[in-house]
């Protein structure tokens, strides 16, 4: 991350910070703005931990991008197959 990376990251922090304090005055201290400030606090450590020690960055090579038409293709090709987790069954089950 480069240094504007982290001072955007720090930014977003604050405006969380600003946000939660909203939610503590208009809720008080209740359980769920509790979690969320401790949530926030380990969102700072881990975030300074990060910038002043920051891991090796992983370098990852492109994509490889492939081409699927948009024409119809073959129905017959997907006879017989499962369509689970569609939602919906555009033909009679298979067995």
């Amino acid at each position: 991350m480069t240094h504007s990376d982290f001072a955007e990251l720090r930014y977003a922090v604050g405006q969380l910070r600003q946000s939660i304090g909203v939610l503590r005055t208009h809720y008080g201290d209740v359980g769920s703005v509790r979690r969320l400030e401790n949530d926030l606090e380990r969102l700072v450590i881990d975030a300074d931990e990060l910038e002043q020690s920051p891991p090796t960055e992983v370098h990852r090579r492109p994509q490889e991008i492939i081409y699927v038409p948009d024409s119809k293709s073959d129905e017959a090709a997907w006879m017989g197959a499962q369509d689970e987790g569609l939602g919906f069954h555009s033909r009679p089950r298979t067995t």
